[in-house]
């Protein structure tokens, strides 16, 4: 029997059309390419158990089925990003009285692109043509970032089917922040929560009471002292859940371990909280409310500090935008990036639609010194807010970059200080280290600078990707 047998209308002569007999584990590449092609270019459907150029039928008994579909899908989850959109289905048919099944992968076009098929570290891009799978060329790859650069994870259709029963947290969260009411399906419907035909929106099952995958995942961290990289960790705690569940972990989780303190104010004495609960609450919603869902293999970062609290959201800025430390937190234009869960966190009367979250983080602190001041800071992957511990006198300890003492440099230049403070506790890029010292990344930087402090064992490098990091040898150097 032939495909066309069991399937009307199939246009096998057509680019979006594609059989495999069974996976290849051996050339995992060889058929992932054909989906991410499929998903860059216009969609297209993918049969496995069908023999390849003839059409013929292979197929597999049902167990066999089962076992190639969740092959499949275990590869696709985790080569390529983001996953495509795709329906995968089982078709029957009977040969000499046996029932077979073929795999039908129908692949969507992409809403988000371009989609990359990352195996061994290597990230590749393809695309489909004129019935062929090859590497896309740079225009390809500008003109499908360009069209999708405005898709928001949160607001595209999920395949999950909307139960009223499964948001009972969300009902309560609501409820309470909103003087009793109750959420209606009016109000859902409005912000898309689900569609007509009753589908999910992405950022609605991240509220969903069931939810545990890693797109909310959440690590807490103590620490003994100033730094990451020099002090003992006291805490970790890590946690898979929905959004609500993951504000009000974190919440507790601060609560719980920060430190009190009083004053005496004339007759009657005043109790202080390290952080204030309202600066507190609306760090953890801007972290939630404006992280990148579309980062895989990332978490929201809670990092307490001997003299501070730092809350870290997966993304820079929305638009990509970089931002240096700075304490003007009120001219922060805040940029949605997740409308829906946005629009629900405004809904649940946490959150302004005005997005005013920062001036009452500000609010909070006034009348402070410059010392225990908050301020926010982004990088090319997370944004960064800092607060001040209140009961810690001193303020926040600038040691990002510690002051180090060591034997002169052999053929040493006057920036060798500054490159091995800068990485003393976390290894950085060539082009890190440039915008750090305000310099250009040049030949000199990379062999006069970088190379000779290396040379003389001073810096260790290591490779990962095709980027060079580099990180202070300890063992060179004494913390002052």
């Amino acid at each position: 029997m032939y495909l066309e047998e069991i399937i009307e209308n199939i246009q096998l002569e057509s680019d979006k059309f594609e059989c495999k007999s069974k996976l290849n584990r051996d050339d995992v590449v060889g058929w992932l390419k054909t989906i991410a092609g499929f998903a860059n270019a216009f969609g297209g459907d993918f049969y496995i158990g069908v023999e390849d150029k003839t059409n013929k039928l292979i197929g597999f008994d049902r167990t066999e089925a089962d076992n190639e579909r969740n092959y499949f899908n275990n590869q696709v989850n985790e080569h390529l990003v983001p996953r495509p959109q795709m329906m995968i289905s089982f078709i029957r048919y009977e040969i000499k009285g046996k029932e077979r099944f073929v795999i039908r992968v129908q692949v969507g076009n992409s809403a988000i692109k371009p989609v990359i098929l990352k195996y061994k570290n290597v990230p590749s891009i393809y695309m489909r043509r004129d019935g062929f799978t090859n590497g896309a060329t740079y225009e390809e790859i500008i003109d499908m970032s360009v069209k999708s650069k405005n898709t928001q994870y949160d607001i595209l259709t999920s395949d999950v089917k909307y139960d009223a029963s499964k948001f009972t947290m969300l009902r309560e969260f609501y409820t309470s922040h909103n003087d009793g009411k109750e959420l209606t399906e009016k109000a859902l419907q409005s912000m898309g929560f689900y569609n007509e035909e009753g589908l999910l929106a992405n950022g609605a099952l991240l509220f969903a009471d069931d939810y545990q995958d890693k797109k909310t995942e959440i690590q807490c961290s103590v620490f003994s002292g100033f730094n990451k990289g020099s002090e003992r960790i006291v805490t970790i705690n890590r946690f898979n859940g929905n959004i609500i569940s993951a504000i009000n972990y974190i919440m507790e989780f601060v609560t719980q371990r920060m430190n009190h303190s009083m004053i005496k104010l004339g007759d009657t004495r005043k109790n202080i909280d390290a952080y204030p609960q309202r600066a507190l609450f609306e760090g953890v919603i801007n972290a939630v409310a404006h992280r990148d869902y579309f980062l895989d293999g990332t978490q929201i970062q809670v990092d307490m500090f001997k003299d501070r609290l730092e809350i870290s959201s997966p993304g820079s800025f929305y638009r990509g935008e970089k931002l240096g430390k700075t304490y003007e937190l009120s001219g922060i234009i805040s940029k949605r990036r997740n409308a829906l869960i946005a629009s629900v966190l405004v809904s649940c009367n946490v959150m302004e639609a005005a997005g005013t979250g920062f001036d009452k983080i500000v609010e909070e602190y006034k009348g402070e010194n410059e010392t225990h001041r908050p301020y926010i800071y982004s990088s090319s992957d997370h944004f960064t807010l800092v607060l001040p511990d209140l009961t810690y006198m001193d303020g926040v300890e600038d040691s990002s970059n510690p002051i180090l003492t060591f034997v002169p440099v052999a053929d040493g230049t006057d920036l060798d200080d500054k490159v091995l403070s800068f990485c003393y506790y976390q290894a950085h890029k060539v082009s890190e280290i440039a915008e750090y010292l305000g310099i250009s990344d040049s030949t000199y930087l990379r062999k006069q600078v970088l190379g000779n402090l290396e040379k003389q064992g001073y810096l260790e490098s290591s490779k990962i990707s095709r980027a060079m990091y580099f990180k202070t040898n300890p063992d060179m150097v004494t913390v002052n």
